[in-house]
């Protein structure tokens, strides 16, 4: 028996000997160059392997030959090889790919070439970022034709296309691994805080444009897509290291660091794991704009006057300048308390006195820090199927500055996403929860002024006795005035780096209540379901008919800091579905794309969002694309837009909820339906104020808002012309019921609809309160990007792009609307390098301009002056150790420029990186 049991366990070994069949091989392209992340796959099954910094594979595999493998890597045609023997070795050689065979799945949720897609379409990939000029990829983002990037900070930084930009940017989304990367809470992106790390980017893709039809909601001008890595197929340790300085004038010279590892693992052909974590530091650029900005009409730049120019001077990075008062009301009172002599009062002139506010350095130590981390499982549990269970957790932490309609530090804010999800070739279920924690943030603007309240009576008596002291012996008001601040601010003012302004810093900043504090509290969550189905293997390939759908929950929840949630969280839904049919005619040069979308929110009308594209294949390659499309796609209102209550200082930001309405507001014991339905529009208070004449005045009701929706139209060519590649694309939008603010001024005791309201404002006896509606202007927007590109003198690349960009909108049909086009209206784009001038040596520049533009927000509205910015890299591998050494620098010509009225100016950033790829 034991001989029998022997000989059969010799013969099950010797069996799973034979079954198992190993080749290697080398990758490379027509330059004899290794191919590093090459993917090796055995046709028809999941198993594989990826190439090495060598190029160099290995794979073993549970399987007999013959069988075929094909080899691949992005930018390069695949290859096919028979495996007819164990132990085979291959030199593989993969020939340059066709820009417009490109594989996509973005465009139709289905994988496609280039040349196919029904829109225009930005991408790059892992080769592309390591040929980057920009510090990291996101920012490098704004290379890319027809894509703006604002920079709020060194680590928060907006993408956006096709206008009406902000950093607050709720018309474009993004999707990290198909999970929206917003905040739940603010519904945008804080840029890349919980994105990828730039070792885990497999590919990222942008949709310029209206994109409703498929991602639902918010997708209304782009959208962007980061694609992470698949441990299955890419597998090893890869390490970054990258050091340097920050460079600007109010700063100073100032290091950064940033560190990145990925490990990934294919534990067996079923089961794969990766890790990420990534970690930067470095000074945020300063904001030191201390003018003041004088609110004019919407449509025109704000009037700015020098600081300190007046007696209430209320610059823009200052704060706490906000606290005012008639020093004449102090001077009495003080006189009826016997603290200054009988008479005395009449001295002092009936004149509006701020006090000295504290700069924006004071306030914040301005440093930035971003931490990135990513765990993902994957299970591919059937061996002859590519379906796949994925369970992802990745977070993101750190400090950064927000600019909305105030200035804020998050501090210790915390960021996690948590997603479930199985997919294969047809189909993919996912859901997932994000969550955020705002930790110790605080806003700036009320954290200078609840500082400076905090002794604001000691500091205007102070104020006042001093005026007196100095009029009474023979000063003149202007030398009274100017000494008296003096005096106040030496004796009463708490200075900054003493011990005494560090504890009323961490008073007012622990302290959620905007009337003395300025901690920004936000505990929100949202959570999502989605699935998609793909029935062309079911019709046997003849058309692509996809079906799917999506439902999602916010949790708002900032204890009434934010929003009017003061007694507890408001939750609300939303949830559509979608049908897309792609059929080919003409021998498949015709390609048809038609979709219908349906959405529904709390609260709102059910929205539907087709589209319909043409895409034609001309030529004898193929080589001329010509696409066309319309859509029509829509915005339902963000969440501040619903159910904001916020004092920022110059106005009290309320949502048009119907249950928001009636709910208390900080600052004010008005309610948003005293805003809404019983105010004076702004120009016609303005108007009132220069003239005097009550004639001029405007009561207003505000209509609550709705959803916005746009009808797209698009048309473009992409192609090649010998070696030249096209891409074109114009396009027009329509906008009904455009969402954006709108300022009023309400009375606090009278109504605008009769003579006490009219009491109200010569008293100053009201509050401003930005309110969110829709415009009854007819808006639209309309533009054009064009890009060439091409390769000369073996690797050399050039690329030049133009973008031209316009909205039309009659500011008189609207007076106090603000439509915020925040864009551009030409920018011209260069790139020129090559991956290897000589063995193991590349470089790559970068050039941007824009001209001057309009930037309107509640902060304020100011011209953005034009701008060209030069960036620059150089780098160097390897080989032995698997490495790239780059140095590089952005805006190195140092012309320093700003991306919004309120912002710090950017500087220059100087770096050198080192990249291991095991």
């Amino acid at each position: 028996m034991k001989t029998k049991l022997l000989l059969l366990c010799l013969f099950a070994f010797s069996g799973m000997a034979i079954s198992q069949t190993t080749v290697t091989g080398t990758v490379s392209d027509q330059d004899q160059q290794p191919i590093l992340g090459a993917n090796i796959i055995v046709m028809g099954t999941n198993a594989g392997t990826v190439s090495d910094y060598d190029g160099k594979f290995m794979l073993t595999v549970d399987q007999d030959p013959p069988f075929s493998i094909q080899i691949s890597s992005v930018g390069f045609q695949s290859v096919t090889q028979q495996v007819t023997a164990q132990g085979q070795d291959f030199s593989i050689v993969l020939p340059q790919g066709d820009k417009l065979d490109e594989v996509i799945i973005s465009a139709s949720r289905t994988p496609e070439s280039v040349r196919e897609s029904p829109v225009t379409i930005e991408r790059i990939d892992s080769r592309d970022i390591e040929n980057s000029a920009a510090p990291n990829f996101y920012t490098g983002l704004e290379n890319l034709k027809g894509i703006d990037v604002n920079k709020g900070g060194l680590t928060f930084n907006s993408v956006n296309a096709r206008g009406f930009s902000s950093f607050a940017n709720t018309r474009f989304v993004q999707l990290v691994d198909g999970m929206d990367n917003a905040s739940p809470a603010l519904n945008f992106v804080i840029g890349n805080f919980l994105g990828v790390n730039q070792l885990d980017v497999q590919s990222v893709e942008i949709l310029p444009g209206a994109s409703s039809a498929l991602y639902g909601a918010n997708a209304f001008n782009g959208i962007l897509f980061m694609n992470t890595k698949n441990p299955f197929e890419h597998q090893g340790i890869s390490v970054y290291y990258k050091t340097g300085i920050t460079s600007q004038e109010a700063a100073g010279d100032n290091r950064f660091y940033d560190f990145g590892i990925r490990v990934a693992h294919k534990i067996s052909d079923k089961m794969a794991a990766k890790a990420s974590f990534s970690y930067l530091k470095g000074t945020e650029w300063w904001a030191t704009d201390y003018r003041q900005y004088t609110l004019n009409e919407p449509g025109e730049p704000d009037f700015i006057s020098p600081f300190r120019s007046g007696l209430a001077h209320d610059g823009i990075n200052i704060y706490g300048d906000e606290v005012a008062t008639d020093i004449n009301a102090v001077a009495q009172s003080l006189e009826a308390a016997g603290l200054i002599p009988p008479g005395a009062s009449g001295l002092v002139p009936s004149v509006v006195v701020g006090r000295t506010g504290y700069k924006e350095k004071d306030v914040t130590d301005y440093e930035a820090i971003n931490g990135k981390a990513d765990f993902s499982l994957n299970f591919r549990p059937f061996s002859n199927s590519n379906t796949e269970i994925i369970l992802n957790s990745r977070l993101g932490f750190g400090n950064s500055i927000y600019q909305g309609a105030s200035r804020y530090q998050l501090k210790g804010f915390l960021l996690q996403q948590h997603k479930l999800e199985v997919k294969g070739d047809d189909f993919f279920v996912r859901g997932y929860a994000t969550t955020e924690d705002a930790g110790d943030s605080y806003d700036m603007r009320f954290t200078g002024i609840n500082i400076n309240r905090i002794n604001a009576p000691e500091w205007f008596g102070t104020y006042v006795g001093a005026y007196l002291n100095a009029i009474t012996t023979g000063a003149s008001p202007e030398q009274a005035h100017a000494g008296a601040r003096v005096f106040a601010d030496e004796n009463v003012t708490f200075q900054p780096g003493t011990p005494e302004f560090q504890a009323a810093f961490d008073k007012v900043t622990s302290n959620p209540d905007v009337s003395v504090g300025s901690k920004f509290v936000d505990n929100s969550k949202m959570y999502v379901g989605e699935g998609n189905y793909n029935f062309r293997s079911l019709l046997n390939d003849v058309m692509d008919l996809q079906v799917g759908g999506s439902v999602r929950r916010y949790s708002l929840d900032s204890g009434g800091t934010i929003f009017t949630d003061y007694d507890g969280p408001i939750e609300y839904d939303e949830y559509g579905a979608y049908v897309q049919g792609i059929k080919k005619f003409m021998d498949e040069r015709l390609k048809l794309t038609a979709s219908i979308r349906y959405d529904k929110a709390n609260k709102f009308d059910p929205s539907y969002s087709p589209r319909v594209s043409l895409v034609y294949a001309a030529g004898a390659d193929r080589e001329h694309n010509f696409r066309a499309s319309f859509q029509t796609g829509f915005r339902n209102p963000d969440t501040q837009s619903q159910f904001i209550g916020l004092n920022v200082g110059r106005a009290i930001l309320v949502g048009s909820a119907e249950d928001n309405l009636d709910r208390d507001l900080p600052g004010t014991d008005l309610t948003g339906r005293d805003a809404y339905f019983d105010s004076y529009s702004l120009a016609s208070v303005n108007a009132f104020s220069q003239s005097g004449d009550p004639s001029v005045l405007v009561p207003v009701q505000t209509d609550l808002v709705e959803q916005e929706q746009v009808s797209a139209f698009d048309v473009g060519y992409r192609g090649q012309l010998g070696k030249i590649f096209m891409d074109i694309n114009a396009y027009y939008n329509i906008y009904d019921g455009f969402i954006s603010s709108k300022l009023v001024v309400t009375p606090k005791s009278g109504s605008a609809f009769d003579a006490s309201g009219i009491m109200d404002l010569a008293t100053g006896n009201v509050d401003v309160f930005q309110l969110y509606t829709n415009s009854e202007a007819e808006v639209s927007s309309y533009g054009l990007v064009a890009g060439l590109s091409t390769n000369f003198a073996e690797n050399y690349r050039v690329g030049l792009s133009y973008t031209y960009a316009k909205f039309d909108f009659d500011q008189a049909s609207d007076p106090d609307f603000r439509a915020a086009f925040n864009t551009p209206e030409h920018q011209v784009k260069l790139s020129f390098g090559n991956p290897e001038v000589f063995k193991n040596f590349g470089f790559k520049i970068n050039a941007r301009w824009s001209d001057e533009y309009l930037w309107e927000s509640s902060i304020a509205n100011a011209i953005i002056d034009s701008r060209t910015v030069l960036d620059a890299q150089v780098n160097y591998t390897i080989p032995k150790l698997k490495s790239v050494i780059k140095i590089g620098g952005t805006n190195i010509a140092g012309d320093e420029y700003r991306s919004a009225p309120g912002a710090g100016s950017i500087g220059s950033q100087y770096y050198i990186s080192w990249t291991i790829n095991q």
